[in-house]
């Protein structure tokens, strides 16, 4: 059993925050354990509490299209979130997204400094603004710093650009396309820094 089994079993047990009572699971990270890329998310979406897979919705299947698109191979990166449970409120039967508050942040930062402990990624990529801000400071701006490396003693290179889920919420097809455009740029800034793959 490795280690990052052992934590995604354990992650199940957790009740430092709330999130535990309104969700089925805490969804843990997957992919390569000596993965060159990290990729952090805010928090799991509805699909992914369900099926307690990270990054398996809509979002997801964006970040495989432009992974893909940029040259990087998915089979060889981590994928993973801030926070681990779905923060939401209830809308009839729809279950609709909130934003994670601090102390689900703080909870969690345990499981994410694990992961990174096990992984040690050599490019660590932040999707969107709560693990930019989580992760290296409160002072980081998505839309200014992304794609160009930012100073952190958490990996070689840290990276931030949008979360594919933004670029789902854009307001029409041209925005989005744009938006698109510059994630799979990012991307390809990621791939440079790891360089070829065997």
């Amino acid at each position: 059993m490795t280690n990052l089994t052992q934590l995604r079993e354990d992650v199940q047990r957790c009740t430092a925050c709330g999130l535990h009572e309104i969700t089925d699971k805490a969804v843990f990270g997957e992919g390569a354990a000596d993965a060159q890329v990290m990729f952090v998310g805010e928090q799991p979406g509805d699909k992914e509490d369900r099926e307690g897979h990270p990054f398996v919705g809509p979002a997801g299947r964006l970040l495989d299209q432009a992974l893909e698109e940029a040259g990087i191979d998915r089979s060889l990166v981590y994928v993973t979130n801030t926070v681990k449970r779905f923060n939401h409120s209830e809308r009839g039967k729809r279950r609709i997204h909130e934003r994670p508050r601090a102390e689900h942040i703080k909870a969690c930062r345990q499981w994410l400094d694990a992961e990174l402990a096990e992984v040690k990624p050599k490019v660590l990529v932040c999707l969107g603004a709560v693990p930019a801000q989580a992760l290296v400071g409160r002072h980081v701006k998505v839309t200014q710093d992304h794609g160009q490396p930012l100073e952190s003693d958490l990996a070689d290179v840290v990276i931030v650009t949008v979360h594919p889920s933004s670029i789902l919420r854009q307001r029409d097809e041209d925005a989005r396309q744009q938006a698109y455009r510059g994630f799979v740029e990012d991307l390809r800034e990621v791939a440079r820094r790891v360089g070829p793959t065997p």
